[in-house]
């Protein structure tokens, strides 16, 4: 059978586009390619996951190699790194042309490694981190990352902003600056998550549900990402004046969580490596510093 050759890239008709992976987020995302417009082929290990996308117009590939052929636009959206490669890695020189945009997450040393093996293999390549939910996908609450070359997003940030109509973001020439900010941004949900939860866990000991105790703890993260704001030039600037609290004054509060926690049989882990990090802090001269201080914690190996 003979392998179609992709249709030619055109800044004013549709770009065609091939999406390989269809779990919830790659059928996100094809779904979103198909309703804009956009010729979209697709390609899946279990072929019967295009079922849906194929009654609404999507082109099935018979395999990655045709998949990759039929368009100038290959996103990738797999489990991780080792499975773009289990797919990618037996084309060889059929990739030379086409323009890879990963969003597949993984580290910022893979992004930056893969985007010199797309190059010698004649491919320009994106790497990219998507901030939502599968649901979240062609709505302004979507939130997608991209890093490497900049001509290259700007040739595709049309097709790309179907994706995240208000949250297409460019984030520099560094390839590996896309998966950091997604690690980052990630470490952030688990850990107001983590700490939400630990406070329900509290709260449900007094019979508190936790669908009481949300409504006050969103308040409470909204009070927080102001307090990030504020944090941001201190860290930058290297300086971490005390003037709200001081890491003294916020170590008290940790010291009766992590007693309270243990008084009530909840485990007090979290809140003691809060403890742990203050303490070590304290003890580089930081007692009278503001909160920010703590990143020279984390600067730590």
């Amino acid at each position: 059978m003979s392998v179609p050759s992709a249709p030619p890239h055109s800044s004013t008709a549709p770009t065609a586009v091939t999406v390989l992976g269809l779990g919830r987020m790659g059928s996100a995302l094809a779904a979103a390619f198909l309703a804009a417009g956009h010729p979209t082929t697709v390609w899946n290990r279990s072929p019967g996951k295009a079922d849906e996308l194929v009654a609404r117009g999507a082109r099935r590939a018979g395999s990655v190699a045709e998949a990759v052929a039929a368009a100038p636009l290959v996103v990738v959206c797999v489990a991780d790194d080792p499975a773009v490669h289990q797919l990618l890695d037996p084309l060889g020189d059929a990739l030379a042309g086409r323009t890879l945009v990963n969003l597949t997450t993984g580290t910022s040393a893979q992004a930056r490694a893969n985007a010199a093996w797309a190059k010698e293999r004649g491919a320009a390549f994106l790497d990219g981190a998507i901030m939502a939910v599968p649901e979240d996908i062609a709505t302004d609450d979507a939130v997608l990352l991209y890093s490497g070359p900049r001509a290259l997003f700007d040739e595709f940030e049309e097709t790309l902003r179907v994706l995240s109509p208000a949250g297409t973001t460019h984030l520099g020439e560094d390839a590996g600056l896309a998966a950091l900010h997604d690690l980052s941004l990630l470490a952030l949900m688990w850990g107001v998550l983590n700490s939400f939860l630990h406070g329900a866990a509290l709260l449900g000991t007094a019979g508190v549900r936790a669908e009481t105790f949300a409504p006050l703890a969103s308040r409470m993260v909204k009070v927080v990402a102001g307090y990030v704001t504020a944090a941001a030039p201190e860290v930058d600037a290297g300086s971490y004046p005390g003037g709200d609290a001081t890491l003294t004054v916020h170590l008290e509060a940790m010291r009766h969580l992590a007693e309270e926690s243990e008084a009530l049989g909840v485990n007090a882990e979290l809140p003691r490596f809060f403890q742990l990090l203050a303490d070590r802090a304290i003890a580089d001269g930081h007692a009278g510093s503001g909160y920010s201080a703590l990143v020279e914690q984390f600067r730590k190996p």
